[in-house]
């Protein structure tokens, strides 16, 4: 494994160069964005990315004009990590047999939750267990936010979306906590993968280094990003970042990384000295606003449960 060029503060980032360009059609304060061009420009110019269907497809690819200044190519929302897969193999071997003389690209999935560990999951899955170069990049604003905001495996309990709005007869929208693909792709069952990590647009440095890590790595390598949404979440587009941090900061998501596929020894980069209470991130967003306080208990036990399953020694607050 090579070792990662580790980007130590902002002011360094304004020398790197920046691949993911204007030409976008994004929401303002898309977070997915953000994200985008945070994962380029750690990246640099040698690089390859896939992108399935979804938000960055569609918003960026409007009337035949995109954003990026490197190799882009579409995918199906389906077959993302197939066709990373054939991307690799093929500069593999170009490479072996003298029929090129590049080095080896970066090459990145920006897949959305839908295309990485729900629609894409299968697709996803092989790449890793084949054991592929490739870093893929979920990320995650917690929603199919690219046809109408409908509810994905990552929606957290209480939102409501298109299709589970909150009502009468289910008061607190959707009904069920999320998937976790980190513990899916990274506590075991694949075992070519041996950097996995969270990150957060809120926390740009370490984004980017959890992205140059994973491209260090001699297989593949899993980045799970939480992006928020303005449109899908309900808040103002000012407060992107805010509440990104807001997340990390109430426990409603969790940086950590994986590192030699060490599940059980997770480095947490950053942690709270305490936990904020759930609801004041709930509050900031349009999606919660129909909860009742015994919603916000179920959720704040997650967070608590979540929190202790990890290995976090942190104070929390009480579950009311």
């Amino acid at each position: 494994m090579a070792v990662a060029e580790l980007v130590k503060s902002i002011a360094q980032t304004t020398d790197l160069v920046d691949t993911y360009v204007p030409g976008h059609r994004t929401c303002a304060g898309c977070g997915p964005a953000i994200a985008y061009r945070l994962v380029a420009k750690a990246a640099g110019k040698n690089t390859i990315f896939v992108g399935p269907t979804g938000c960055m497809y569609v918003a960026n690819t409007s009337y035949a004009c995109g954003p990026w200044a490197v190799p882009w190519t579409h995918a199906q929302i389906t077959n993302a990590g197939a066709v990373a897969s054939g991307i690799a193999e093929a500069f593999r071997m170009m490479i072996k047999k003298g029929k090129i003389q590049d080095e080896f690209p970066n090459i990145i999935v920006m897949a959305g939750d839908g295309g990485c560990s729900d629609i894409g999951l299968q697709a996803m899955s092989a790449m890793f267990y084949r054991g592929h170069k490739v870093l893929c990049v979920m990320y995650d604003n917690e929603s199919y936010a690219n046809t109408g905001i409908q509810v994905s495996p990552s929606t957290p309990y209480g939102a409501t979306t298109m299709f589970t709005p909150a009502g009468p007869e289910i008061p607190e929208a959707k009904k069920h906590h999320l998937k976790d693909p980190m513990a899916i792709f990274c506590s075991g069952g694949h075992p070519y993968i041996k950097y996995g990590a969270t990150a957060s647009i809120g926390y740009p440095i370490d984004l980017m280094n959890k992205i140059r890590k994973g491209l260090a790595q001699d297989g593949p390598a899993f980045v799970h990003l939480q992006c928020t949404c303005p449109k899908g979440w309900s808040f103002p587009s000012d407060r992107t970042i805010e509440i990104s941090k807001l997340a990390v900061e109430t426990g409603m998501w969790n940086l950590y990384e994986v590192e030699n596929g060490d599940w059980a020894n997770k480095k947490f980069t950053n942690m709270p000295k305490k936990l904020k209470p759930v609801d004041d991130y709930l509050q900031t967003q349009g999606r919660f606003s129909h909860l009742q306080p015994e919603h916000v208990v179920k959720i704040q036990n997650f967070v608590n449960n979540r929190a202790k399953a990890l290995g976090m020694e942190v104070p929390l607050p009480p579950a009311k």
